[in-house]
C-alpha cells in the first residue's frame, strides 16, 4: 500500500464500534454529506480505505478486509477493516480485524485457508500474512521499517491472535519490502510469497508459512517502471487446457492516463521462478480509478478480483466528507488469445450481473442518437451489442449540466472517459484530465457493458479485454443517458437495466 501522508504517532487503539450493515440498505440515505455513496459496491460506514487485503472464501462468506484508518476519512494509522458478503453484491462491515502494534501499523497482505495446519495454528485455521509499518523505524531511515507478520483466527475472522514470533520475514534492507500475496503452490507441496520489493518482484517459499526462503526475483528490467512496485499476486489461470501464470503487479505513478495503475504479464512459474512470454506493457484497467486489486483465495480455480475504486493523485481530496473510498465490483480474470499474445479479460461475475433487471431495449437502431431519460435509477447498467464501428458517445448528464462522457474514437481505436465536467472537479488538477484506452480489437464491430453506481463507472468492452474504471461526482443525481454517433447507430441491441436492490 501507498503512503501519502506520514503519521509522528500512532493510535494503536484506534477503532469504531462493531457495526454490521448491508451495503445497499444505504440507498434510502438522504443526507447531503451522503450523496456520492454507492448502492452495490462497498465502502466503510466511516473513515478511510484504500487496498483490499486479506480476501479469502470459506463456508459461503466472501471475506474482504481492507486498508482501514477508522477515526478520518484520510490516510492515517493502517488497520485491517473487515467486510463479508454471501452475494458479492450485499456487504457487511465487521469489527476491526487487526490494529497497530509495537512493531508498527499494518499494511497490506492476503490471507489463506490452512487446511492441513501447516503453521500449527489450527486445522482449518484463516491466517493473515501482512506487512507491519514502523513509522519510527521510516523516520530513522535505516530501511527496515517494512517487515512480513502473521495472524490468525480460528473462528473465520471474527476473532484475530498475532503471532508471537512476528515478523516471520525480516527485511533485508530494502526501503518498499511489502503487501505480501500468498497462495499454496500443489506442485511443489509449498506456500509461495509473493512480494512487492522495491521496483521488483520477490518470490519466497514456506512449509509452514513460518519460515521462508528467497527464490528469486521478477521484473527489474522489464515492465512500466513509472513509480514503486506493490501489491502484487500470482494467479494459476487455463487457456484452452493449458495452465498459464499472471502476475499483477500495481505502481504508482506511471499509469497510461497519470497515477496508479494496475500492469500485469503473462508467462510461466515453476514453484521459483516466473518468466514472462514477452515484456510488452499491458494495463489490467486503462481508467484512472482501479487500483491494488487482488484476488480472493480458496476459491478453486475461480480467479475472482476486486480493487480499490480511486488514485493516489486524489484519493484524499474527493469530495466526501464521512467516508472516503469504494471498491470496484468484483471481477472475473479470464486469459485471452490475441494475435500470438496472452491478454488479461476482466467481466462483471454471474453474481452481479444477474442483480439488474430489464427497463428499455432498443433493437438494431437507425438514428444519430438514442436517448432515456424515464425514471433513470441511480444504480443500472447499460449494454451495447454489435454497434457497426464508429465514433460514439454515451452522455451522462443532469438538470445541473454535469455531464460524464463514455466515448470511442475511431480514428484512435480506442474508448474515453471525459469527466471535465462531470460535476465537482476543481478539488485536484488531475482530476478532470480525459481518460484514454486502446482497444485489442479492430474486429468491425463494437460491444460493451457500463456498470454505473451513482458516482462511478465502470465499461467492459470487447469481452473484458479493454476495462475503463472512473469515478465522477455530479452536482446532482444523473437522469439522463444520450447516445450519440457520427453517423447512424446500427447495433443489434442496446439495453438499460436497473439495479434489482
Amino acid at each position: 500500500m501507498n503512503r501519502i501522508k506520514k503519521y509522528g504517532t500512532m493510535l494503536l487503539l484506534a477503532g469504531i464500534a462493531s457495526t454490521t450493515f448491508a451495503q445497499v440498505d444505504l440507498k434510502e440515505i438522504k443526507d447531503p454529506k451522503e450523496k456520492y455513496r454507492p448502492i452495490y459496491h462497498f465502502t466503510p460506514r466511516q473513515g478511510w480505505m484504500n487496498d483490499p487485503n486479506g480476501m479469502v472464501y470459506i463456508n459461503g462468506n466472501y471475506h474482504l478486509f481492507f486498508q482501514h484508518n477508522p477515526d478520518k476519512p484520510v490516510w492515517g494509522p493502517m488497520h485491517w477493516g473487515h467486510a463479508t458478503s454471501k452475494d458479492l453484491l450485499h456487504w457487511d462491515e465487521k469489527k476491526i480485524a487487526l490494529y497497530p502494534d509495537s512493531l508498527g501499523t499494518i499494511f497490506s497482505g492476503s490471507a489463506v485457508i490452512d487446511k492441513d495446519n501447516t503453521a500449527g495454528f489450527g486445522k482449518g485455521a484463516m491466517i493473515a500474512i501482512f506487512t507491519h509499518h514502523n513509522h519510527q523505524e521510516e523516520d530513522r531511515k535505516t530501511g527496515l521499517h517494512q517487515n512480513q507478520s502473521l495472524a490468525y483466527s480460528l473462528d473465520e475472522g471474527v476473532t484475530w491472535t498475532k503471532y508471537k514470533g512476528n515478523p516471520v520475514l525480516p527485511n533485508p534492507g530494502i526501503w518498499d519490502f511489502r503487501d505480501p500475496k500468498v497462495m499454496w503452490h500443489a506442485h511443489s507441496k509449498r506456500w509461495i510469497m509473493t512480494l512487492a520489493t522495491k521496483d521488483c518482484i520477490t518470490f519466497y517459499s514456506s512449509k509452514n508459512l513460518k519460515e521462508w526462503n528467497k527464490e528469486s526475483e521478477f521484473g527489474r528490467e522489464v515492465g512500466a517502471h513509472g513509480g514503486v512496485w506493490e501489491c502484487p499476486d500470482l494467479i494459476p489461470m487455463k487457456y484452452k487446457g493449458e495452465t498459464k501464470w499472471a502476475l499483477l503487479v500495481s505502481i504508482n505513478p506511471g499509469g497510461p492516463n497519470g497515477g496508479s495503475v494496475t500492469q500485469y504479464f503473462v508467462g510461466d512459474f515453476d514453484g521459483k521462478q516466473f518468466k514472462a512470454d514477452d515484456t510488452a506493457i499491458k494495463w489490467l484497467d486503462w481508467g484512472p480509478d482501479n487500483y491494488a486489486g487482488v484476488t480472493w483465495s480458496n476459491l478453486g480455480d475461480r480467479p475472482l478480483m476486486i480493487g480499490w475504486m480511486s488514485n493516489w493523485q486524489y484519493a484524499n481530496e474527493v469530495p466526501t466528507t464521512a467516508w472516503r473510498s469504494s471498491s470496484t465490483i468484483p471481477r472475473v480474470l479470464s486469459l485471452e488469445k490475441v494475435g500470438q499474445s496472452f491478454y488479461v479479460a476482466s467481466t462483471a461475475p454471474k453474481e452481479i450481473e444477474t442483480a439488474f433487471r430489464p427497463l428499455k431495449k432498443y433493437h438494431d437502431g437507425g438514428a444519430k442518437e438514442v436517448s432515456f431519460e424515464e425514471h433513470l435509477p441511480q444504480a443500472y447498467r447499460l449494454d451495447l451489442k454489435k454497434l457497426k464501428q464508429q465514433a460514439f458517445k454515451v452522455i451522462l448528464s443532469n438538470e445541473s449540466g454535469d455531464e460524464l462522457v463514455i466515448g470511442y474514437r475511431e480514428d484512435q481505436n480506442a474508448y474515453y472517459i471525459d469527466r471535465s465536467k462531470s460535476g465537482e472537479v476543481s478539488f485536484n488538477a488531475e482530476f478532470a484530465k480525459t481518460a484514454l484506452a486502446q482497444r485489442l480489437l479492430n474486429n468491425g464491430t463494437l460491444s460493451f457493458s457500463l456498470y454505473v453506481d451513482v458516482s462511478s463507472v465502470e465499461l467492459f468492452a470487447d469481452g473484458g479485454l479493454t476495462t475503463m474504471t472512473s469515478l465522477f461526482f455530479p452536482n446532482k443525481p444523473i437522469t439522463k443517458i444520450r447516445i450519440l454517433g457520427d453517423k447512424k447507430l446500427e447495433f443489434q441491441e442496446l439495453s438499460i437495466a436497473e439495479f434489482k436492490k
